[in-house]
Order: structure tokens, then C-alpha cells, then sequence
């Protein structure tokens, strides 16, 4: 591949016209309209006994390409093939498990020999439940979770902090069998839901890592990808990854992410859910391939990257008020964030590549102060108090601050479980009331 191929081609091209004409979200409009030709059905998502499996009622696998459980009561899950032929890979799209689905999370995994789970969320994202915890919160066999309804165990083996991401090795048991797998999870964890990472760097280099592994190959069963609903950053990795299989087959000239981005629609709807996602995909793509070019230098990136200009040129409008203490530098150190087996591996070392732009990158009792208002209001006033009352105040300011974290940890959690036996009681009722349906 030519240096002149690598920093000029027609998706760079096509790239900085979008960009000219800041059409976006024209362009994403446009692929919407396409994808709403498809005559595709998902009838069994609609059927009463399968709606409340459904995290979102407005996504549901298409018919044709879903998972069908096997050695279950219910055959249903909410997740889909992708098949992309051309790129020789494989994924299976799926939606964070819920409280009551975790078992049937498990169960797909084993049955489709899946050896990877890619996580590209948080459990809780801005006061809200995303994902339901679905492994084992500290190793060893004494802390496995235990799946009676579908004859499974999973014990957590270990477990490495990588910075923006992290990765767990997981041991899948069949109970009935006895036979174990050894299951990787690859967790990434400062993508904010709706959005994208601030850079491609970073997220080049967790494909990367995933890649090495093998796992996205198609010699074992397909790789497990999801985020909440599992088709806004689960479709941007398979889109990304799948385009930089073709340039390194077939050269940057044969891709045309759009025509790609509503072939992989063909097998799971909505996937891409804003404009800034599919422009991310664009860079990503760019960058991607500039790093395949064996004279690309790692220290020339921040000067010729097409998306720093571009971001530097074509600023985000400005958050809401209520978020402008997510995006200044705060006035003072934060107090460091207590340490809790329950809330995982998720905190960032001091130097790692924070990339989320409407949540912090840290554990839900963060988000969960970084969302509130009067949160927001107190950056202000705090740090003058703490010039006024001396360095005694201060200390007693930050004993505060631990004690108001570790109340909020406590009320998440707390959420998270009336959460989940409302979601049992609503299936159960559905189940109940089979003779009355209720459409949307």
C-alpha cells in the first residue's frame, strides 16, 4: 500500500465533503429512509410472553437473523447474527441482559460457542440501569454465580485494569455435562451512551487488542458484542472493524462505509443510532488505515489525523447547564472514590485516556453525582469554603464528601433492586394475562 493511498482516498475524501457542507445529519437521515425500506418482520419480539425480555420495545431482532435459544423454556433472546460475508466475520448483536435474561445471556454463550464478550458500557450510565450485573463481582470459586433454570455456572478467574478498558477471564461450567470453557470479556468502559469516544486513538487500540486475541475470527463461534440497547456502539465497532478487514484485503478504495453500515441493517435493526456515531466511524476508518502503512509514524498522529482538524474546526454545541461540571476542570483534587468489590473494576488510574464526553469515567455513584444538579451548583462554592476555613476544613469537607459517596453508592444499589423485581413482576404479569395482548 502506497504512502499516497494511505493519506489521500475516497473515504477521506468523501469524509471532508460531509464535513464542507456539515451535512451529517443529512447524510444519516438518508441511510434511515434507506433502511426503512427493508421488508423485514420481528414478530416473535411482539408476541406477549417475549415483550417484557425486551429492554427497549422500539428494539427487536428481525426473524430472519435471530438467536434461537435451545435448551430453554423460551427460545427467545433479543440478539441477532450479523453475517458480513465479505469481511469474513461474524457477531452476534445483542442488548444488556436484564435481571430475569442473565441466565439466557449465559446459555447463548455456551450454546453458540462463543469464546469473547464485548462490553462497550457501564451498568449504570446517568442514573440509569443499562446492564444487568451479569458476573461474578470478586474471583474465585467461592463468589460463582449459579444459573439453575438453564444449568450453568461461571466463576471469575481474574480480572486486569487496562485503563479506559478491562478484560476478565470468566469459566463458563455446564452442569449438566461438566465440561468448562474459558470465556474473555473485554470491557470498555468510558464510551458514553449516545456517543463516542474523544478519539479514535484509543479505540484502535482496544480493537486491536480484541483482534490479537483471536476471538473475532471465524474459527470458534461468534463474539458476544453489546452495549444497552446493542445497536449504537455495538454497531459502531462491527462497522469500524469490518471496513478496516477490507482495506487490508482489498484496499481503502473498495470501501464505501454506507453501503456496509445498511448491509450489517439487513441483519439487526437501528444500528448506528446518531450522526456523530457514523462520523466517528469515518475517523476511525481513516486512522485505521493510516496505521496499516508500514512508514506511519505513531508520533506524527496528532499533526496529520484528519479528525483533529476537523474537531477543532466544527466545535460541539455546548452542553446544558446542568453538565458544565463534566467538561471544565474541576477548582480542586476530587476526593478519590472508595473502593467497592460490588461496583467492579471500573475506576481510571490517574493517567488513563478518559473519552467520555456526557459521563464520567467512573463508578455509577460518580455518574450519579455528576448528574445532579445541585452537584453542579456546589463546584463553585466548595472550593471557597475550603480557602476560607483552612486545611482542618478542608480535611473535614473531604470526610464529607467520601460519606455522601458511599450514601449514594448505597441508594444505587438499592434502585437497582427494586428495579429488577419490578421487571419480574411486569413479566409475570404479562405472562398472566396472555388472553389479553397488549400491542404498541
Amino acid at each position: 500500500m502506497s504512502q499516497n493511498n494511505v493519506y489521500t482516498n475516497n473515504v477521506e475524501e468523501e469524509y471532508m465533503d460531509i464535513v464542507s457542507k456539515n451535512a451529517w445529519a443529512l447524510v444519516y437521515q438518508k441511510l434511515g429512509l434507506s433502511s426503512q425500506q427493508f421488508c423485514f418482520t420481528w414478530n416473535e419480539a411482539k408476541k406477549p410472553k417475549n415483550k417484557a425480555l425486551n429492554r427497549y420495545r422500539d428494539v427487536n431482532p428481525y426473524d430472519h437473523t435471530r438467536v434461537i435459544l435451545k435448551r430453554c423454556e423460551h427460545d427467545y433472546i433479543n440478539a441477532n447474527y450479523v453475517t458480513m460475508e465479505r469481511a469474513n466475520r461474524r457477531y452476534i448483536l445483542t442488548q444488556g441482559p436484564l435481571a430475569f435474561t442473565v441466565g439466557h445471556f449465559w446459555l447463548m454463550i455456551w450454546e453458540q460457542n462463543t469464546k469473547a464478550i464485548l462490553m462497550l458500557n457501564k451498568v449504570i450510565e446517568k442514573n440509569e440501569i443499562k446492564c444487568h450485573w451479569y458476573w461474578p463481582q470478586a474471583i474465585g470459586e467461592v463468589n460463582k454465580m449459579t444459573f439453575n433454570e438453564v444449568r450453568l455456572e461461571v466463576v471469575l478467574v481474574s480480572e486486569e485494569d487496562c485503563g479506559y478498558y478491562s478484560t476478565r477471564l470468566f469459566k463458563l461450567r455446564d452442569m449438566e455435562s461438566g465440561k468448562c470453557r474459558d470465556i474473555m470479556q473485554y470491557h470498555y468502559t468510558t464510551w458514553p451512551d449516545f456517543g463516542v469516544p474523544t478519539s479514535p486513538v484509543a479505540f484502535l487500540q482496544f480493537l486491536k487488542r480484541v483482534r490479537e486475541s483471536g476471538v473475532l475470527d471465524p474459527t470458534d463461534g461468534p463474539p458476544v458484542i453489546h452495549c444497552s440497547a446493542g445497536i449504537g456502539r455495538s454497531g459502531t465497532f462491527c462497522l469500524v472493524d469490518c471496513c478496516l478487514v477490507i482495506v487490508e484485503k482489498e484496499g481503502i478504495e473498495n470501501v464505501n462505509i454506507q453501503e456496509m453500515l445498511l448491509e450489517m441493517r439487513r441483519h439487526r435493526m437501528g444500528l448506528i443510532q446518531t450522526p456523530d456515531q457514523l462520523r466517528f466511524c469515518y475517523q476511525a476508518v481513516i486512522e485505521g488505515t493510516k496505521r496499516l502503512d508500514p512508514n506511519f509514524k505513531e508520533e506524527d498522529e496528532m499533526e496529520e489525523s484528519i479528525y483533529v482538524v476537523v474537531n477543532e474546526e466544527e466545535a460541539p454545541p455546548p452542553p446544558p447547564p446542568r453538565a458544565e461540571s463534566l467538561t471544565r476542570a474541576p477548582a480542586r483534587p476530587l476526593p478519590a472514590i472508595p473502593a467497592s468489590e460490588s461496583l467492579g473494576n471500573l475506576q481510571l488510574s490517574a493517567g488513563a485516556d478518559s473519552s467520555s464526553d456526557s459521563c464520567p469515567p467512573t463508578p455509577p455513584a460518580r455518574d450519579s453525582r455528576s448528574s445532579s444538579a445541585s452537584s453542579a451548583d456546589d463546584e463553585d462554592e466548595e472550593p471557597r469554603a475550603v480557602a476560607e476555613s483552612g486545611a482542618g476544613a478542608g480535611e473535614d469537607l473531604l470526610r464529607r464528601r467520601r460519606r455522601e459517596l458511599a450514601e449514594r453508592v448505597s441508594s444505587m444499589k438499592r434502585k437497582a433492586r427494586e428495579a429488577e423485581r419490578w421487571h419480574a413482576l411486569k413479566r409475570f404479569k404479562k405472562e398472566d394475562d396472555t388472553k389479553e395482548p397488549c400491542e404498541d
